[in-house]
């Protein structure tokens, strides 16, 4: 097995999701190699890519590169994949990567498999690991043929650091006439207002079995006696009732605060992962086959539109 990361960067900053995944990839494959595409200076990055694992990265750097667009790093990975011979691709799922692993995939005649929050070999294959039935399960998805594209769920692994060195390769690469048909008149970044949830002593955090956006109240006014702040689930964020800033979860934040409490959240896999490693967990739930009564340390069967209130009450009286 030979693997390639595709490794997104953000700025002079290298993002967490892809070295996460060149950490897992560390698991499968003793040398692994990454590629890092773009703008002049982004080669500067590479030895930290090697810190997380890479034994090689492949780095395209140049002008042609400095906006975040997806063809020209096609271009760019096809090349590395032929040339080096990779039968794996691996990317963080992310707006950009999503279009490069979908463009390579017909590049290459290749079968992507995406939404993965494991990989694994089993038997001598690779096998793939992707939620389903609204994440309550996991099914097993494998490849037909060589180079296996896979798009892995932002946030499914940690980013570990090694302290390896990696060897750094520059890539010269003649662009098709259709990669540089494309250019970005404008960016605009829209700044995180959300809630800090990754340095929270307390999370507070509400799911779809509040009921209604108002009911929030519940969990901000929970929130803030216990000196914390508000989280959602994924379904919370769908339906608009909170920003995607406060969702928690892999396709949002892993946190770990000392106390977690869910109102109304069932506990699916894809929320699970976000917040497992919490210290303690409290659960109030009125379905006592909800899913997270299987790993929380204090599972409340009740409505929480009854319970909150009272918690409330008592919490109060003990800081006056």
């Amino acid at each position: 097995m030979s693997t390639l990361v595709f490794v997104e960067h953000n700025g002079d900053e290298l993002c967490r999701g892809p070295l996460g995944v060149l950490a897992k990839a560390g698991e499968l494959d003793d040398d692994v190699a990454a590629v890092l595409v773009g703008g002049i200076e982004v080669k500067a990055l590479a030895s930290e890519v090697g810190t997380f694992g890479a034994a090689t990265v492949h780095v395209a750097e140049g002008d042609v590169f400095t906006q975040p667009l997806a063809q020209p790093r096609i271009d760019v990975l096809a090349h590395v994949v032929r040339e080096g011979g990779y039968d794996t691709v691996l990317f963080s799922n992310s707006v950009l990567a999503a279009d490069i692993a979908g463009g390579l995939a017909a590049r290459l005649d290749a079968g992507l498999n995406w939404d993965l929050v494991d990989i694994v070999r089993s038997d001598g294959a690779v096998v793939g690991k992707r939620p389903a039935l609204s994440d309550s399960l996991l099914v097993d998805v494998g490849w037909r043929s060589t180079p296996r594209l896979a798009l892995m769920r932002a946030g499914s692994f940690p980013a570990v650091e090694k302290g390896g060195q990696a060897q750094v390769h520059d890539v010269s690469v003649e662009l098709a006439s259709h990669s540089r048909a494309a250019t970005v008149v404008d960016r605009v970044v829209q700044a995180d207002s959300g809630p800090s949830l990754e340095g929270a002593p307390a999370i507070v955090t509400g799911g779809m079995g509040l009921g209604a956006p108002e009911h929030f109240s519940l969990a901000e006014d929970l929130a803030e006696v216990l000196g914390g702040v508000v989280g959602a689930t994924r379904a919370v964020v769908y339906a608009g009732w909170r920003p995607h800033s406060a969702q928690i979860g892999q396709t949002g934040k892993t946190v770990a605060p000392k106390l977690y409490v869910a109102l109304g959240v069932s506990g699916a896999v894809q929320h699970k992962v976000g917040m497992q490693n919490s210290e303690t967990i409290v659960a109030i739930n009125k379905d006592p086959r909800a899913p997270i009564f299987e790993f929380c340390d204090l599972a409340v069967v009740a409505d929480v539109h009854t319970i909150v209130p009272e918690l409330l009450e008592l919490l109060r009286r003990r800081r006056s």
